[in-house]
């Protein structure tokens, strides 16, 4: 037989495009259109119903950026087509290709009930099933102009990420308002042939079924009229009834398809917006689980829930039913989908306390799966934070955009510092946006590396960010490939459901152990500075006002602020999302998320004041609270007393032009050009600057990545450096040395003090650079083949070398408070108060290794945001020579909780104490449930055993293990106000003591 394929297969192509598909609505009426404009911001749907429209015809300019129009559309059935499907057709000018990136609509009825969403591939609104003719239609539509900021010609700077940037002129043009007949039957023949047509290209062009496949598409193709596509259809599909019913071979790979339309929280978008794109992707599949019996869809981020709770109670009410008969599923157990490797310890616990709180309280579902499809890789301390709130299973689909390498799992146990493992499962289908396309499906099959142990895989399955979720279009399809040959077999399920599956078959995976690192979106950690300190010092003022408000309560008898700190801590989690905190979002993002922050800590900084006023009482005598878990100048951890002795520094300039500072613990060189010539540490007679080189260097990178400008930094920004060493002045200034530079149209001063063993650097820029890196760099005389940063409730390490294309790979990474390196005995660390992107780099000479530790300070990107960091920015740094990991861990904090001076009567005591400085309290604060229970968080910090006393500064009549919402996980002991604890390495501990 000649091979007629490429024939066949290009006939189908332009058949089903040019003749069946136009034929799903064969007869149609236009509808008649009106519109009014919403002046600003979007109104109350009452509002937007009771307006007063003007006409508007199909063709038409509407929709400034950002704004919104409510369509008003009207009609009559005609009465010939009484007895068909009829539905209404509203194009409001869709990209088709732009799913979720572009205008949107929510289709509402005359007594304001929501229908449906408007979406690129899902414009239909059904009328009627059976209509009468005669009957009369009137819809309104939501719909929101909201500009496509990615668009085709990618990463292109823009304007339009900003209403107060992106002009008035309308984007869209009205294209198609109709009425429309719906002709079953020739749907139904599209899915058929796409469900074939699609399969047979993915299989071997040797197969027997593949050629089944092909003749029973050609003998379809032949049963078509193109005249007269409706009445041939049914005989069409009836030559394909019989390959449609050949079953999957028992060895078929099984995919869990669950309905998703994973929507980020901000991103090309306001957060105002993704409020109505969830209130109209729920809408959507609320309706859709009515007309399909088998679906099943789960929607994750509890903040999202919350919001169409509160803004869109007619929607709740159909999504509380859904989820009381199991079919509209909570997922995830967070508050939003956060970012993992930025969010400190505490924040990242609250992420799911917060989360699964609100499913419990909702819908009493305490669900045990984390849903984390698209975060940019996961710090190696998320496995026992998974296990303490009550979770045991985690679903990334991310990692699969690693540029270099490529994971050798689908299904494993990940492991975390401290040893915790957690079920994980990448869907090998490589999308959190599956379609149910064959390629898609086939691609899941022949990718899935755990073959031969395991044969189930999860598909989340739908159009994402406001595309409008799963479409009939893939519920048709995944019934057709539930048991097909030559297909993977496709079932709705929830993740539960699946994950069950999984373990049940495959129960002792393979382990990896440590950080799920990303391969890609590495400049994430220091895009939109002010962001990423914004969110560095809420988390701290929260630790404070916790604190301190805790400690008030019980000293002083003053009232906790449970509502208060529940709303912040609220606000703050919400903007850890994955497209905030690493400062991906467009310009409209950040502007809101500084000035939340700024609202932030002010509330926080009233809510601390107040508390330690409570608590230093009527006086005169000056107070130091220390808000940090270890002691500092006489003061303990979370308690206030007269400052104790600090020592002094002595500041000289020298010879040759520099200037020395020198206190007890350090001595510290600083050339003419504002350079650190030499650290000494004077306890261990050690200098910590490598010979030659100098530290406090300020580096300059060209910085424009192949693709996703703010996401993006490519290992070739290296291979362009300026040293920026020259300087317009270096001084003495008190006890500091005052440096100032500049570059470019930028502006730099800094200010070199000494603490306590410490070389302190504050450095304020004045950023007016584009497309530029700049970095911070200590080479260090330190030879190390690993190198310690910090993590959510401990530290990881990662290689100095480049051994491997894994270790080569992390060219530049996160840490929280510090960075540490050292020989056996003798360590270094750098500390920060706000930044998180580094990196660390070892060279060898006839001195000997040089080990350098550069932290990233700024960055320059134009997309989404091309006034990205434009401004002053102010960063503070310590350089700490001969410090251990646990002096690491203590300056860490230092430099995050400075310390807070309050005229008061005397000292005040603390609430508990740690007999350990290896174990690190990071919460105290009173129970969620104001019961006034006494809540302690702590963990070992060190990576090592720990035994210890926690000792209460109140009488306690109970002491009870929890989990992180605060549910007993043991039993209580009776065993007063001192209680002994023994922790593994890096182990989390949460207590709970009910007060006497």
């Amino acid at each position: 037989m000649h091979d007629d394929r490429n024939l066949v297969e290009a006939r189908l192509k332009r058949v089903l495009n040019e003749r069946i598909r136009p034929a799903i609505h064969p007869e149609s009426v236009p509808l008649e259109v009106a519109v009014w404009h919403a002046p600003d911001e979007p109104v109350p749907v009452a509002e937007g119903l009771a307006a007063e429209a003007e006409p508007i015809a199909v063709g038409q300019a509407w929709g400034k950026p950002w704004g919104t129009s409510w369509f008003t559309v009207t009609g009559t059935v005609p009465r010939e087509w009484s007895g068909r499907i009829v539905e209404a057709i509203l194009d409001l000018g869709f990209d088709a290709d732009k799913p979720g990136f572009q205008c949107e609509g929510l289709v509402y009825r005359p007594d304001g009930t929501p229908v449906k969403g408007l979406n690129p591939r899902n414009q239909w609104v059904r009328i009627a099933s059976s209509a009468e003719g005669g009957e009369e239609v009137r819809l309104h539509v939501e719909a929101a102009s909201n500009p496509i900021i990615l668009g085709h010609d990618a990463f292109r700077p823009t304007a339009m990420g900003d209403r107060e940037t992106a002009g008035g002129d309308p984007l869209y043009l009205l294209t198609r308002m109709d009425l429309a007949v719906f002709d079953k039957t020739v749907w139904e023949l599209v899915m058929d042939l796409e469900v074939l047509g699609e399969l047979m290209l993915e299989l071997p062009v040797d197969s027997a079924r593949r050629w089944e496949l092909l003749r029973a598409v050609e003998r379809a193709l032949d049963a078509v009229d193109l005249q007269d596509v409706g009445g041939t259809a049914a005989a069409a599909r009836a030559e394909l009834a019989g390959v449609l019913a050949s079953p999957a071979a028992p060895s078929a790979h099984r995919i869990s398809a669950v309905g998703h339309a994973h929507i980020d929280s901000a991103w090309l978008w306001p957060l105002r917006e993704t409020v109505r794109k969830v209130a109209r992707t729920t809408s959507n599949m609320t309706a859709l689980l009515e007309d399909e019996p088998d679906f099943v869809f789960a929607m994750s981020q509890a903040q999202q829930w919350a919001w169409v709770k509160e803004h869109r109670p007619e929607v709740w009410a159909k999504v509380t039913k859904a989820v009381a008969a199991g079919r509209f599923v909570p997922a995830g157990g967070m508050w939003v989908e956060s970012d993992t490797n930025m969010p400190g310890s505490e924040a990242m616990a609250r992420q799911f306390v917060h989360g699964k709180r609100f499913f419990i309280d909702e819908f009493g579902v305490d669900n045990e799966e984390v849903w984390l499809p698209d975060t940019f890789g996961f710090a190696a301390g998320l496995p026992q934070i998974i296990k303490a709130a009550g979770s045991k299973r985690l679903l990334t689909q991310k990692i699969s955009w690693s540029q270099t390498n490529t994971f050798p799992h689908h299904t494993f146990l990940w492991e975390g510092i401290d040893g915790t493992r957690i079920f994980t499962h990448f869907p090998p289908v490589d999308t959190y946006n599956c379609s149910m396309q064959g390629r898609e499906l086939a691609h899941a099959a022949r990718n899935f590396k755990d073959k031969g142990v395991a044969r189930h895989s999860l598909a989340p399955t739908g159009w994402g960010d406001g595309g409008g979720g799963t479409t009939r279009e893939m519920v048709a399809k995944a019934a057709r490939v539930r048991d097909l040959e030559g297909s993977p077999v496709v079932t709705w399920e929830t993740p539960s459901e699946f994950f069950a599956k999984a373990e049940a078959e495959y129960p002792q995976p393979p382990v990896w152990v440590g950080e799920l690192y990303l391969e890609l979106h590495r400049a994430t950690l220091t895009s939109q500075a002010k962001t990423k300190q914004g969110n560095r010092r809420s988390e701290s003022l929260l630790r404070e006002a916790e604190l301190w408000a805790a400690t008030a309560a019980v000293r002083a008898d003053a009232p906790y602020p449970y509502e208060r700190l529940d709303r912040i801590w609220k606000t703050v989690l919400l903007h850890q999302f994955h497209d905030i905190l690493p400062g991906s979002s467009i310009a409209w993002v950040h502007r809101e998320a500084r000035r939340t922050y700024e609202l932030v800590a002010r509330e926080l900084n009233e809510i601390i004041d107040g508390a330690q006023r409570a608590l230093a009482g009527e006086g005169q005598e000056e107070l130091i609270f220390n808000g940090a878990p270890h002691a500092r100048h006489g003061v303990p951890a979370g308690g206030a007393a007269p400052a104790g002795h600090a020592p002094g520094t002595r500041a000289r300039p020298t010879a040759e032009g520099g200037f020395v500072l020198e206190d007890e613990l350090l001595r510290v060189e600083i050339d003419g050009r504002g350079l650190v010539v030499s650290a000494r540490d004077l306890r261990g007679g050690r200098e910590a600057i490598a010979p030659g080189r100098a530290a406090n260097l300020l580096q300059l990178h060209q910085d424009f990545p192949n693709k996703w400008d703010a996401w993006d930094v490519d290992e070739f920004y290296r291979h362009t450096v300026t040293d920026l060493t020259e300087a317009e002045d270096v001084r003495l200034d008190g006890d500091g040395v005052v440096v100032r530079r500049s570059f470019g149209a930028s502006a730099v001063t800094q200010r070199l003090t000494l603490a306590g063993g410490r070389l302190e650097i504050d450095t304020e820029v004045d950023w007016h650079e584009t497309e530029k890196f700049l970095k911070l760099a200590f080479p260090l005389d330190v030879r190390a083949d690993r190198y310690a940063s910090e993590s959510q409730y401990g530290h990881s390490f990662r290689a100095t070398h480049t051994n491997t294309s894994w270790e080569a790979a992390k060219f530049e990474a996160c840490n929280h408070r510090f960075l540490h390196v050292e020989e056996p005995g003798w360590g270094v660390a750098v500390v920060n108060d706000s930044t998180y992107g580094h990196d660390v780099t070892r060279e060898v000479d006839e001195h000997g290794t040089t080990t350098t530790l550069r932290v990233s300070l700024l960055r320059a990107p134009r997309f989404p945001d091309p006034e990205t960091d434009q401004g002053t920015h102010r960063f503070r740094h310590a350089l700490v020579p001969g410090a251990g990991i646990g002096d690491a861990v203590r300056e860490g904090y230092f430099i995050n909780l400075p310390e807070r001076r309050v005229a008061g009567a005397g000292p005040v005591e603390p609430l508990v104490t740690v007999d350990d400085d290896a174990v690190v309290v990071t919460a105290v604060k009173l129970a969620d449930d104001e019961s006034g229970d006494v809540v302690v968080r702590f963990h070992e910090s060190r990576g090592g055993r720990a035994k210890a006393t926690l000792r209460a500064g109140f009488p306690v009549a109970e002491v009870v293990a929890t989990d992180l919402l605060e549910r007993p996980t043991g039993e209580p002991q009776r065993q007063g106000g001192e209680i002994p604890v023994t922790l593994r390495p890096f182990e989390l501990v949460t207590l709970r003591l009910k007060r006497a």
